[in-house]
This record gives structure tokens, sequence and C-alpha cells, in this order.
């Protein structure tokens, strides 16, 4: 069953925890479901494990012939590997930054995306679910090259792809206080995270939005203090390549 982080005049927000299964080799991910009225949008719809789950927990809330739109924070395979069988059961738009419009269509059979993929601009854009837009966000290398986060302005969540995983943690228990959960987020900011200046220049860009809950694609969702927290946090680490030096580029033995 998905966790509804929203719900008001007709907006909700549902979030997919656990559709590859209790046990299994793959890292947990989540996926999201926004839908406005009678229609519908999908935030990085996962790979094939969490096709056919989320696919038919997506019937329960509105007719699959109703989803506008696929919308990817970039195009690792836990994010949209599963596009071709979305192209075949709807008639929905795939929006994936523009150095990833292109590298998309390999997820599918020849001519499956032909005039069906939108590429997003570096700066960002604003697109419309229903009655309501959904802001991308520019996320670049946080962790891919070309990244993006999705601001929902109804629900006041950010959708934040990498950013904020949480590893190891019970993804329907959100985050209220930082610092016990470092140990499960610390080591992984630390290495897929690209720089301190990068995440300095990501909490400039969100700190005036008025957050009520950040939920990353691993893990669980952060709201309340952990928020500001969070954004404090991530200012000050070292990762990526700050860390890395000639001992990290040496022939192996």
């Amino acid at each position: 069953m998905p966790i509804e982080l929203f719900s008001a005049d007709g907006h909700r927000c549902l979030m997919f925890t656990d559709l590859s299964g209790p046990g299994d080799a793959a890292v947990q991910a989540n996926q999201f479901l926004i839908v406005d009225d009678d229609t519908g949008a999908i935030i990085d719809p996962g790979g094939n494990l969490a096709y056919h789950q989320l696919y038919l927990g997506m019937t329960q809330h509105f007719q699959p012939q109703r989803l506008s739109s696929i919308i990817a924070s970039h195009a690792d395979p836990d994010i949209i590997a599963s596009l071709d069988r979305w192209m075949t059961a709807t008639p929905a738009t795939v929006y994936i930054s523009t150095l990833w419009e292109r590298f998309a269509p390999h997820f599918c059979k020849p001519g499956k995306t032909e005039g069906r993929i939108v590429g997003i601009p570096d700066a960002g854009t604003r697109l419309m679910v229903g009655r309501n837009e959904l802001w991308a966000l520019p996320a670049h290398f946080l962790h891919a090259e070309g990244n993006f986060q999705f601001w929902d302005p109804v629900s006041r969540i950010l959708f934040s792809g990498d950013l904020g995983v949480s590893l190891g943690v019970d993804p329907r228990e959100p985050i209220t206080s930082l610092a016990p959960h470092l140990p499960k987020m610390e080591p992984f900011h630390r290495r897929y995270m690209v720089s301190r200046k990068i995440l300095r220049l990501w909490a400039q860009m969100v700190k005036p939005l008025p957050i009520q809950m950040i939920v990353p694609q691993h893990g669980a969702p952060l709201q309340g203090a952990a928020i500001g927290e969070f954004i404090d946090w991530v200012q000050t680490l070292e990762c990526g390549i700050d860390r890395m030096d000639e001992r990290d580029y040496r022939l192996p033995a």
C-alpha cells in the first residue's frame, strides 16, 4: 500500500516504498505518484522490479490512460529502467534532462519513445500536472551530471532524488531529527555527491522555499526540524572530489 504524503482539494502525493519485495538484492527505492483531479504524473518510476506493483497501485487511484507524465530525476536504472513497459501501457510523455533525452530510448524497443520524450533544460522548468505546476529544480551533479529535483508548490514537498538518502531505515517513519540518522546518510553523501561547492549552491537555491517535507528516492522523508538541519549539514560536508587525491588514482597492484 502506498503512503499518502499529502491530500487536499483533489491533489494527492503518494509514495510507494517496497515494490521490489522483501529480501530483494536490489537497493530499496521509492516511487512517487502525484494525482491532480483525474490526471497523474509518476516521478522516478523505477526499474522492472517495481513496475507491476506500481502499475497496479496506480490503478487504485486513477486510470492509467490519464497518466500525463513520467518524470525522471536522471537516467539511472533504479530511476527509469522500466520505461519500455510504461511506454506500452500509458500515453505519458517522458520528461528528463536534455543530457539524457537521447540515452533514455536505450531502455526501450526501437521507435517506442519517438515524439514522447521532452528534454528539461539545465535551468529547469515548470511542468503542468492537472491544474497545478510541478517545478523541475536544477540539481546537477547531485549526483548525476544532468539531474533535477521536483518541487510541488501545492503540497510543499521537495522530491529530492538522491539527495537526503538514508540507507537501512524504515521509509515509512519520517525523520524529524537529523543527528540520529547521520550514520545512515553520511557515507552515501560523501561518495555520491560531487562536492561541497555544489551542495552550497543547492542549499542557497532551496532555502527560500516553504518546504514541509524533503522526500528522497531511497529511505525516509525528512520533515520538521530535520529539514533545516539537513540543509545546514550538507553545506559543510566534504564529499566527492573534495576527498580525492593521487592515492585514488593508482595502477592496481
